[in-house]
């Protein structure tokens, strides 16, 4: 059995509950496809979005998920596997279950991949950390370490010298030499001290980060420390679908206009699925876009399909 509906939404975070939640008002028949990964899931708490600054992102979700449902959106937790176009779209789910829409919005996000230093995982969202814009001021003025991971990463230890004065940039795998004169001219005249070496673990104490230890000896005392993960888009049913994607230094994402539709007509990408920065609130409004202009665009085609245009 295949069941029909006017527009599917695959993913179910801030953008495609934002997308749901128009469409749902505009009374179109919406289906939410919902995996539970949410990219925010190890924070105990979002920042910066205006009227939920310091809410749980758990309870962000389940909140949206009962605002979707009084408009009569329908929402599934499984796993969107295949999807193809003739005309329509058609998404396989990982239970079975074959769904069909008029149009199709990937919100699928992006998963985080970090490096591999023992103890980092189980820390993250907690003290160890990756935005300053969502942690920085709960963490303000502790002594900060940063991770090198590439280069690029002189860039976030210059940022979070905004909420300390205390900084202490780790090269870890990133040689000295790859920095250029700009760069440590920058973390010089932001007072950020550069330590070279390879970082081989963490310092816990009563559960909480106390130092970062080096593979070559020797331990600084931090309490707070931020790493820049590799973005792993979740763009599998973009590419399956023919959409045309922009390599950038955070991996591959749709090309898109301003309105979130990819160049596969009817396909739409909303969140972090078209885009690395997109924050919650950001993707909220993605999402928002994505819907309302699914909606114009549905009702001119009928219109001009009843007058023969």
């Amino acid at each position: 059995m295949t069941d029909r509906y006017e527009v599917v939404v695959v993913g179910g975070g801030a953008a495609g509950l934002s997308a749901g939640l128009v469409l749902g008002r505009a009374r179109r028949r919406t289906l939410v496809v919902d995996a539970g990964e949410p990219r925010n899931a190890p924070a105990a708490h979002m920042q910066g979005y205006l009227t939920r600054d310091g809410m749980s992102p758990a309870e962000f979700l389940a909140i949206g998920r009962e605002e979707i449902a009084r408009y009569g959106v329908e929402l599934v937790r499984d796993r969107a596997v295949d999807a193809t176009r003739d005309g329509d779209f058609t998404v396989s789910l990982a239970g079975g279950r074959t769904v069909r829409a008029r149009a199709l919005v990937i919100a699928t996000g992006l998963k985080d991949e970090l490096p591999n230093i023992p103890g980092l995982a189980e820390r993250y969202g907690r003290d160890v950390l990756h935005c300053p814009y969502c942690h920085g001021w709960e963490v303000r003025d502790q002594p900060f370490g940063v991770l090198a991971t590439t280069p690029m990463s002189v860039h976030q230890a210059l940022m979070v010298s905004q909420w300390s004065k205390d900084v202490t940039f780790f090269l870890h795998t990133v040689a000295e030499d790859r920095l250029s004169d700009d760069d440590l001219r920058r973390l010089a005249v932001a007072g950020v001290k550069v330590v070279p070496g390879e970082v081989a673990g963490l310092v816990i104490e009563d559960d909480r980060l106390t130092g970062v230890r080096l593979a070559g000896g020797g331990t600084h005392d931090r309490s707070v420390l931020f790493v820049a993960p590799r973005a792993v888009p979740q763009n599998d049913l973009l590419v399956k679908l023919g959409a045309e994607l922009s390599e950038t230094p955070f991996g591959a994402y749709p090309v898109i206009d301003e309105r979130g539709a990819t160049t596969v007509p009817g396909l739409w990408a909303a969140g972090n699925a078209s885009g690395f920065a997109e924050q919650v609130i950001n993707a909220a409004s993605r999402g928002y876009r994505a819907g309302a202009t699914i909606n114009g665009e549905l009702l001119m085609a009928d219109l001009d399909a009843k007058t023969g245009a």
